[in-house]
């Protein structure tokens, strides 16, 4: 789940980048000059289906990988607090080491064998709020002692116990939970769910992931105010105010051998920046005492010493495997639970296909792609669980904003990028230093992102008539709804008592899980209560979400088809067109004719700007 969706780079470019670009061809360019894919789509220095330079490839894939770190850092740092994991940093950097890796795994997995278009695979905290809801409940609170850090021994066995209970709770109902997500999308059924499915849903369902997790932002902030706020004004002044102000670099090309190249490193990197110089200030503030030393104190939690040992811990190299924190457990609430996260998941990749498809100049993705794009999102689901991030994993929206900044739209790309995931999460010590940012400087990045996850589902509203009483009824009731009962069943955890036990835990993480509420009302009053497509927004939707296939240069076979010429095998086997995930062999082209896709020309591209002028722009 991402702050910024599609739009984010359309307008705004992070590199000043002369030369030729991956152009239409000449004849197409007469049919749609003025077309906004058009535009698009000239000005990519490499299209989906291009293989950059190998080490073009590394630095751009490293990017990615620096530009999703916020939203795969946070969620194992906010579900450490309901794993009573706030005071042991050294299993902290082991579940961040754990999901880098995983997230590397389904990275490949999904440019290899699912949606195929260059898209980046990581944590989703769609799957984290009902998560949380899981572990508020009675059976799952935190023993006292473990939130006093002078009483907890991590490496006691009964500390341990408390933490890997609740892991395997949660392990159990990810991997039940992304069987569902499985059997939606190579059985073909997201398209039934897509039509049942508008702007009034989606925006309270969204909007209320990140609501719900304003007392998590509060509690983390709330350890040194002055370094939070210091960290939320760093990352706005340089995601709003700076972004549109470049840095000069100096590059090297063959054709001007030493100049400088423009790069808007702002608007790359505002998150990671801000972390950083707030981190450094703890560090200073540290070492020369400004910060407390007494536990009692205010502001000691923003001291950087307090998990030093970690970093030294910390194993060199590390392999995370599946079933590392015990065998998984599963209960009915939470698989439930987890099922109300999947749905919503779900629903936010496929707006991502659709605007990665655009960005990186491919043709909208076929209904197969698409189903075979969803079963691979549940099977890295499956994986999440399996190796125990204690989160599942979906398709990330900064990936897709990446693309629009830096032009680059090759898939290969993303392959490097998940190939060093993997790397980082190998290297234990990388997990560990992450694991050592202060409290309150996680607070102040939560106070941003939450904030922009609220904001960019409510922005889905810009599809349907806010005109009309009917959907400010049906959206006003399914927000208040998920904020009002939520709170009070959290007050009240006793109020739900039917005698059967199972029912209530049901009852009780269903009902404790705002994007479930809000989503259910949403859904459920959008699609009883009288109105038409256009005044629901579904017609915008639906339109918004097609794309203009006559304005792509790539034939919907080169990019979509499966590898290692599985395409070819599966379109001979007669049952192979019974397979909502398989490739039907005929596409449409450009023209809308049928066309055999084996027999497309690939895309020549006339040129590429220098890779040299190119690489300044990820050097950081």
């Amino acid at each position: 789940m991402a702050p910024e969706k599609e739009s984010n780079g359309l307008d705004n470019y992070a590199f000043a980048l002369e030369g030729r670009f991956c152009e239409l061809h000449e004849s197409k360019q007469r049919e749609d000059v003025g077309t906004p894919m058009d535009e698009q789509c000239s000005k990519l220095a490499y299209c989906v289906t291009d293989v950059p330079p190998w080490y073009l490839c590394i630095l751009l894939g490293i990017q990615h990988c620096l530009t999703a770190f916020g939203g795969i850092i946070a969620i194992p740092l906010i579900l450490s607090q309901g794993l009573c994991l706030q005071h042991d940093g050294l299993t902290q950097s082991q579940l961040i080491s754990t999901i880098f890796f995983v997230s590397g795994i389904c990275t490949l997995l999904q440019v290899t064998f699912g949606i195929r278009l260059p898209i980046l695979q990581g944590g989703t905290f769609t799957l984290l709020a009902p998560s949380m809801a899981m572990l508020s409940m009675p059976e799952w609170t935190c023993p006292a002692w473990t939130q006093n850090a002078s009483l907890v021994n991590t490496s006691s066995s009964e500390f341990i116990e408390v933490w890997q209970t609740r892991m395997r709770a949660v392990q159990g109902s990810i991997m039940v939970g992304s069987l569902l997500q499985m059997f939606i999308g190579f059985s073909g059924l997201i398209g039934i769910f897509m039509r049942f499915i508008g702007p009034l849903t989606i925006a309270p369902t969204i909007s209320l992931i990140g609501l719900s997790l304003f007392d998590s932002a509060g509690v983390s902030a709330g350890n040194h105010w002055g370094i939070s706020t210091l960290t939320t004004v760093l990352i706005i002044i340089f995601s709003q105010y700076l972004r549109h102000i470049p840095v000069s670099f100096p590059t090297y090309s063959k054709d001007k051998k030493l100049n400088f190249s423009r790069v808007y490193i702002f608007q790359i990197l505002p998150v990671l920046l801000g972390i950083s110089l707030s981190w450094f200030l703890c560090y200073l503030l540290t070492t020369f005492n400004v910060l407390p030393s007494d536990p009692v104190q205010y502001g000691y939690l923003a001291r950087t010493d307090l998990k030093g040992d970690v970093v030294s811990k910390a194993p060199w190299v590390t392999f995370p495997y599946p079933g590392q924190w015990g065998m998984p457990t599963v209960s009915v609430a939470g698989v439930l639970g987890i099922f109300a996260g999947v749905i919503s998941s779900m629903i936010e990749s496929v707006g991502d296909y659709h605007a990665c498809a655009r960005l990186s100049g491919a043709p909208p993705p076929p209904k197969h792609a698409i189903n075979r794009g969803i079963g691979i999102e549940g099977l890295g689901c499956l994986l999440a669980g399996a190796w125990g991030t204690g989160n599942g994993t979906t398709s990330y929206s900064e990936n897709v904003g990446a693309l629009g900044i830096t032009k680059v739209g090759s898939r290969m790309v993303i392959v490097a990028g998940g190939v060093f995931m993997i790397i980082m999460g190998v290297f234990g010590k990388v997990g560990a230093i992450f694991a050592t940012i202060p409290s309150p400087v996680i607070g102040g990045m939560f106070m941003v992102m939450f904030g922009v996850i609220s904001a960019a589902g409510i922005s889905n509203l810009q599809y349907s008539d806010l005109n009309s009483s009917r959907n400010i009824f049906v959206f006003g009731f399914a927000m208040f709804s998920g904020l009002v009962i939520p709170n009070w069943i959290v007050k009240n955890p006793t109020a739900i008592s039917t005698g059967v036990d199972a029912v209530d835990q049901v009852l009780q993480v269903l009902l404790t899980t705002s994007m479930f509420v809000g989503g259910f009302f949403g859904f459920l009053l959008d699609n009883t209560i009288p109105g038409t497509k256009q005044e629901r927004g579904i017609l915008a939707w639906n339109k918004a979400h097609e794309g203009n296939a006559a304005n792509n240069i790539l034939g919907s076979a080169e990019v979509y088809d499966l590898p290692f010429g599985l395409s070819s095998y599966c379109a001979s086997l007669p049952w192979s067109r019974y397979l909502p995930f398989c490739p039907t062999g005929v596409s449409k082209n450009l023209n809308g004719r049928g066309e055999d896709n084996v027999t497309q020309e690939p895309m020549k591209v006339p040129g590429h700007p220098e890779p040299s002028q190119i690489i300044v722009g990820v050097a950081l």
